[in-house]
């Protein structure tokens, strides 16, 4: 039986794109390293932050990674917050799901306190039973750490649990967490891309979700409960 129904942050339910942007330009500014496209930049969201730099940069430029952290921190404190959008399905979206009785959760590498600064915003905070950030584990997603942690703490076996997300990180976190993945196309990964994943559902965004979620629950049986 399904309980949880667990979320990816960025590009799952909302675009802080134009924050992402303006951070991490800032953050290289003050490096005194090139700025970065627009498309390189939406391309690492859900990276780490020293994840990031070395991917714009190069890694001859990582031991600058944590001056690049501090940098894009204290920028996105003041700008991701009233910049990032909810995508507009997800508050009716969210409460259906409550009606229906599934627990909500959040797995992302963005800082705890900042998602939930944004829900918040949306009068969406009191919606989710967990969120787990990237200061709440010590692996980030593919590692399985953050799911594992959303199950211990609600009490979950992972034929309990769904997790949506929109990039292959979340697919393979999914795959090594042996839980159901549902895509979602509002990021920037393809739909060919999550062929090679186990994904039960590929939605182009989230207002398909309820309807998926009708449609597949019991019919489709996790594909790892026969590995062991």
């Amino acid at each position: 039986m399904t309980k949880a129904i667990i979320f990816d942050f960025d590009y799952t339910l909302v675009d802080s794109s134009r924050g992402v942007i303006l951070c991490v330009n800032h953050a290289l500014d003050k490096l005194g390293l090139p700025n970065a496209s627009d498309d390189e930049i939406k391309k690492t969201i859900g990276f780490t932050l020293p994840e990031i730099v070395v991917y714009l940069a190069g890694n001859e430029h990582g031991d600058k990674a944590d001056d690049f952290v501090r940098h894009f921190i204290n920028k996105a404190d003041e700008v991701m917050t009233p910049m990032a959008r909810m995508f507009e399905s997800v508050p009716t979206v969210m409460r259906n799901l409550r009606d229906d009785g599934y627990l909500l959760g959040i797995v992302s590498t963005k800082f705890r306190y900042r998602i939930q600064e944004i829900l918040q915003r949306e009068s969406l905070l009191d919606c989710f039973d967990i969120i787990v950030g990237g200061e709440d584990v010590t692996v980030h997603k593919p590692d399985p750490e953050g799911l594992r942690k959303v199950m211990s703490d609600l009490s979950l076996n992972r034929d309990e649990l769904i997790f949506v997300g929109d990039s292959e990180v979340d697919a393979k976190a999914a795959g090594n967490a042996r839980v159901r993945f549902v895509a979602v196309l509002t990021g920037v990964t393809p739909s060919l891309a999550f062929d090679q994943h186990e994904s039960i559902a590929i939605l182009n965004d989230l207002s398909q979700l309820p309807g998926a979620l009708r449609d597949l629950l019991g019919a489709v049986r996790n594909p790892f409960l026969t590995a062991e």
